[in-house]
Parts: structure tokens; C-alpha cells; sequence
């Protein structure tokens, strides 16, 4: 008997076929998923979702702002496009319990994820025994990334246990074996590749963010393992495992045939380029018209810099105005000495004419702010770290290419306001910063400052581990979106206050 697996992850909120930013069309997103999979659909295909659907997109945005109004629209597309089962992903949790739940008790799916507990109670099964029509039965096993509290806000994980994910699949892979008769394990895991798929040699830390790798060599019994979180693009072996993994907001969708008597398993990647179906489209055209009037509403004015993006790479390698105005707000609301802010992938920056499609196409993460009281020693630790975002190739200045591959990671070089540095990048990593300065002097070790970051980052996201024993002063609970819009209603017209503070050179 021949099975088919339809597999998307990473959809991000991504529904539309055009992009946000510009409303061009765009080859991704649920509408057009819908009708790839209806391309690709048998009578013996398993439809899965593995996770990070509920944060992303300005629709979702819109919807969080408005939940009374509408239903949440990833219900209205799951249900309607028909998936049997869903994993959880770490972007679930981002608006909240709450929301999360909301979501896991209003779709038809099967929740598969096994190592999240709420109060006690499994948000998904152990595991489950898919049997099909001929008496054929196969095993599938949800896991998430528990590297999920070393980011999250504390109270959106309140209540909330994630056990750890290798130790997960290894004891319930080995409980099917013993327990069941199937005739193959899925397992369905959003977290990535920590090591390269071919040599084996490590491609980032390895803090457990990422076990996939170590699942294919050390568990016995697992046929098919469905990867997500990096956002990367493959259908292949590691080792003895079939693989995939997919690109982000439903650009394609992953194919994987399997022949169980046979025990043969071929993969592939469909691209999303099928129109978007009119149906589902008609089903979410309420709120998204309302997310269209909303993302045109003009908030501000910018009346000495241009803050669009033209080159991101030219944008970190000298710290962009935009990178300036959005540490301006973040030291307004917490009242901070500095602020450390990113320019994440992608961003198109702010038009001379503020809009909300400037805002959330440029700042898409529901951050919030924390103040740390951080020392001089943590400072240059925390610019150290940054610092490694760069590196020398033919006497000229590149990024790093762990930043690159297997994920970018672009989001991790923060720039920071309120001192002057110097990166030399032909150092070695931890002895980059040569000049540090705060208010002209050199800034000590014993020194103290108050810093306004994100949580992710206050939280040690991005290996930012200096900052875990560093104290609390302050947390703005309200998204950085709101953040920069209300300080966009208190100055509706905008002077930047740009400093050419940071200075890398080879």
C-alpha cells in the first residue's frame, strides 16, 4: 500500500497571495496552498501542519487587535482546507495560552504535539495510530523545540510545561516498538538541523534549540521525520531518514510517498504556485479588507531622514537612521540609557509618510521591551557577541556565515544606541570591540547602565546568554507595533535623532 503525507510548516499567518508590504503578488500563503493540495490529494494522503501558524502576518496583527470581531482566520483556513492533524510551534505561544487554546479547540485537526502540557494535561497525544483503509497502520509523533522558555514571555507560558523534545521521541518511539504494531513512525517536529545533513559537523551551538539531526542517528525505528522552525528548503536523507523541511509562509509544500509495503519512502518539495482558491478567499474577505484600511492608515511624518531600506547589508554595516529612530522609542518608553535594536529580515523600512503597512512590515515580531541594569563587562559581552556578525572574506567586510546558513539569522546583529564602538572585524571573536565609549569616556567594567531590548534577546535568544542573570528594572507589556504607533500619535511629526555611533572597519 502506497501512503502520501502533505506536509506545510512555518505558514506564519500567511494567507493572501500578494505580500504586505506592497500588495504584489506573491507565491505563497493559504489560498494558494489550498489549491496545491487539492493537486496533490489522494484518498490515502495525511494533510499535516507542523506548527507556527498563529504569528507573523499583519493579518494576524489585525486579528489579535480585533479578536471580538472575527474569528481567528488560521481556524477558518485549517478547516477549510482540510488538515488532519497539527504539531504546535513556538511562535504559538506568542499572543498567548489563551489564544493557543483557542485555536487547538475550534479546529477539526488532530493535535498531534505531545511534549506541551497545560496545567498538567498533554495539549496534544503521546502519539497516534493512523490506521488506513486496508488495515495499514502507521505511528505519528508531534514534537516542539522546548527551547520555547528560553524566549518566551514568562506569562505566556504560565501554567505551561514543555518537556524536553530528543528525550520525548527517543522514549515514545521506543513505546510504539514495544507496544504497537505499525507499520512505520512519523515523527512531525518543529525544530531544525543542529548538524550538517551530509557530514555531520555542527552548524550551530548546540543548545538543543535544533536536535534533528541527533533524533536520525540515535533514535532506532523513525522512517520519516518532518522538520520546521529554520525556514529551510529540503526533501532528502539524513542518514537513514527521510527528511523535509520547507520554506516559510507557504511557499511550498512537501510531498512524501510512501510505499509501506515496500518500506520504499521517496520526498519532494512542491512550489506554491497554483491560484489561490476563491472560496476560502471569499471566507476571510471581511477581515481582510479590514486589515487592508487599517495597514493604509497614516500615522506620522518623518521630516528629516529617509527610513526606507535600500540595502539591508549597507543598513547594518553603518547603522541605518531607521535602526536610530526605532532605539529613539524604545529609550522614550523605557526610559533607558541605551537601546539595542536589529534590522530584521527583510525589512523594507518607513516611508516619509508613516502608514501601519511601514510599521508591521518592518518590525514583525510582538516584541516586548525590557530593561536590564546591566554592567560595562556585559555591555562589551553583548557587543562582542553582535560583533560576530561579521566577517573578513578577499580584504572586504561580509556577514558571517553561520548568519546565512542553515537559517538566516540576520535578526541576531543588534546595533546600540547611547554609546560609541568600533568593530574590527579582523580580530577574533571576543576581542572585536577596541573602543567603547559612553559620554567620551571609556566605559569600565564595573560601570552601570539601564538597557531596553526585546524579550527574546533579554531572554538569551540568539545565544545572548549574558543577559540571564542580569536584573529586571522594567518591562513595557505592550508590543513594540503599539509601541511605535503611540509614539507616533504623541509626535506626529518625526525628527529623527541619528547617531553615527558605531564604526566597523576590517
Amino acid at each position: 500500500m502506497k501512503i502520501r503525507i502533505l506536509a506545510s510548516s512555518d505558514v506564519h499567518g500567511y494567507a493572501m497571495p500578494y505580500s504586505y508590504a506592497d500588495n504584489k503578488p506573491c507565491n505563497h500563503g493559504l489560498l494558494r496552498l489550498k489549491s496545491t493540495i487539492k493537486a496533490y490529494r489522494n484518498e490515502n494522503t495525511l494533510l499535516i501542519d507542523n506548527g507556527d501558524i498563529l504569528q507573523g502576518s499583519p493579518l494576524l496583527t489585525y486579528y489579535y487587535e480585533h479578536q471580538d470581531e472575527y474569528e481567528n482566520p488560521m481556524i477558518s483556513c485549517v478547516n477549510d482546507i482540510g488538515y488532519d492533524y497539527i504539531n504546535i510551534g513556538n511562535h504559538d505561544f506568542n499572543y498567548g495560552i489563551k489564544n493557543l487554546k483557542n485555536y487547538l479547540q475550534n479546529i477539526k485537526a488532530r493535535c498531534l504535539t505531545g511534549n506541551v502540557f497545560y496545567k498538567g494535561e498533554c495539549l496534544g497525544n503521546e502519539y497516534v495510530i493512523h490506521e488506513f483503509a486496508d488495515g495499514k497502520r502507521i505511528a505519528l509523533i508531534g514534537a516542539v523545540t522546548h527551547y520555547i522558555s528560553n524566549w518566551e514571555k514568562e506569562e505566556n507560558l504560565k501554567d505551561v510545561e514543555v518537556i524536553e523534545a530528543f528525550e520525548f521521541v527517543k522514549r515514545t518511539v521506543e513505546k510504539i516498538k514495544r507496544e504497537e504494531e505499525t507499520d512505520g513512525i512519523v515523527v512531525v517536529y518543529h525544530g531544525g538541523y543542529e548538524r550538517d545533513l551530509l557530514t555531520g559537523s555542527l552548524t550551530e551551538a548546540d543548545t538543543g534549540e535544533n536536535e534533528a539531526y541527533r533524533m536520525c542517528k540515535e533514535i532506532e525505528g523513525i522512517d520519516v521525520l518532518i522538520s520546521g522552525h529554520q525556514h529551510r528548503s529540503f526533501a532528502t536523507f539524513c542518514l537513514k531518514v527521510k527528511t523535509t523541511q520547507t520554506a516559510c509562509n507557504g511557499k511550498e509544500l512537501a510531498l512524501i510517498d510512501y510505499d509501506l509495503d515496500k518500506r520504499a519512502i521517496e520526498a519532494a518539495l512542491i512550489p506554491n504556485d497554483y491560484p489561490a482558491d476563491k472560496e476560502l478567499e471569499q471566507k476571510l474577505s471581511m477581515i481582510e479588507e479590514a486589515t487592508q484600511h487599517w495597514l493604509d492608515e497614516t500615522c506620522g511624518e518623518i521630516v528629516d531622514y529617509d527610513l526606507r531600506i535600500k540595502d539591508e547589508f549597507a543598513a547594518r554595516l553603518k547603522k541605518h537612521p531607521l535602526i536610530s529612530f526605532l532605539n529613539q522609542i524604545q529609550k522614550e518608553a523605557a526610559h533607558s540609557d541605551l537601546s539595542g535594536n536589529a534590522l530584521f529580515n527583510d525589512a523594507v523600512g518607513f516611508n516619509q509618510n508613516i502608514s501601519m503597512r511601514d510599521i508591521v512590515s518592518t518590525y514583525v515580531y510582538p516584541n516586548t521591551i525590557v530593561v536590564l541594569r546591566i554592567s560595562g563587562k556585559i555591555l562589551k559581552e553583548y557587543l562582542e557577541k553582535c560583533a560576530e556578525y561579521f566577517a573578513v572574506e578577499d580584504q572586504k567586510i561580509v556577514v558571517n556565515k553561520s548568519y546565512i546558513y542553515p537559517k538566516p539569522q540576520h535578526f541576531n546583529y543588534d546595533m546600540v544606541d547611547g554609546v560609541d564602538y568600533v568593530i574590527k572585524v579582523s580580530n577574533p571573536p571576543g576581542e572585536r570591540i577596541i573602543s567603547l565609549k559612553y559620554q567620551r569616556s571609556d566605559v569600565k567594567d564595573d560601570d552601570s547602565f539601564l538597557l531596553a531590548i526585546n524579550n527574546y534577546r533579554a531572554s538569551g535568544g540568539g545565544n545572548f546568554l549574558m543577559f540571564k542573570d542580569c536584573e529586571v528594572v522594567r518591562e513595557i507589556q505592550d508590543d513594540m507595533v503599539n509601541v511605535i504607533g503611540n509614539y507616533l500619535l504623541k509626535h506626529p511629526k518625526v525628527k529623527v535623532e541619528h547617531h553615527d555611533n558605531i564604526e566597523v572597519i576590517i
